[in-house]
């Protein structure tokens, strides 16, 4: 005689209504993830509404970081692309490198490290610490002095950097300063000071003629020539000597 397979009845009941729970429990657990991720995407329940900038600013402002920050729709506090906001405030002229963080539950906190200009250079953009070339439009009136003028081959910008930074080093000594310096593409380096004289230096030994004009210049303001006309070109490109070329002073207004 056969064994009956058939399941008690409570068994059967118990087996359905196990199935019944799962699949309430998984539907719920589908619809609850499906209502938290629209929650979570939606700028109006999470928004990203504040943000703060720090960082040292002289150039540029807040104002222009927050269009910056605002140009595109940002998203909700866990969707907001962090990234593509610092892309975008890198993108203005006078920011080096932007740094972003989120914070719990509505801030977008921003540094931002501003160009450091050191000179012009080829008199249509700037130069920075680093002698990275850069374009953006100056304020000179928001600096503490007046920036250099460095001319040179673009591919050169370095050894320009390295010219000027080791002349005015000299010259700094002396109460001296560069007001303009160029690098010719044979290397041949003349330089204005900010008194308007312009020494000629030529390609080689430039630090030891820098030394030279500083050495002379008490003898040459010295010179009779000086009462009546000014020092217009000093010429340091003899191995011993200088050549110096004179300009009529200009008559005080009385």
């Amino acid at each position: 005689m056969g064994r009956n397979s058939k399941l008690p009845p409570v068994s059967q009941w118990n087996f359905w209504s196990g199935v019944v729970i799962c699949i309430i429990t998984i539907g719920g657990f589908v619809l609850g993830t499906w209502y938290l991720m629209n929650v979570l995407e939606d700028e109006q329940q999470v928004p990203l509404a504040r943000f703060s900038v720090q960082g040292e600013l002289v150039q540029t402002d807040v104002v222009a970081i927050r269009n910056a920050i605002l140009a595109e729709p940002l998203g909700s506090f866990f969707t907001a692309d962090v990234d593509r906001i610092r892309t975008r405030i890198e993108a203005l002229p006078w920011v080096k490198q932007a740094s972003l963080r989120k914070v719990w539950p509505d801030r977008l906190s921003v540094y931002v490290t501003e160009q450091n200009p050191l000179a012009h250079w080829n008199g249509d953009r700037l130069l920075n610490a680093d002698g990275e070339v850069f374009s953006a439009e100056l304020d000179e009136t928001k600096l503490s002095k007046a920036l250099p003028h460095l001319f040179g081959p673009e591919r050169e910008v370095e050894q320009t950097l390295t010219a000027y930074r080791d002349l005015q080093g000299l010259l700094t000594l002396n109460g001296l300063s560069i007001s303009a310096l160029r690098l010719t593409d044979r290397f041949s380096v003349s330089l204005v000071l900010k008194s308007g004289i312009e020494l000629k230096l030529g390609r080689e030994a430039t630090a030891e003629r820098v030394k030279r004009f500083i050495d002379l210049l008490p003898k040459i303001k010295s010179h009779p020539n000086n009462e009546k006309q000014r020092i217009e070109v000093v010429d340091l490109r003899y191995d011993t000597g200088v050549a110096v070329s004179w300009q009529p002073k200009e008559a005080k207004e009385s």
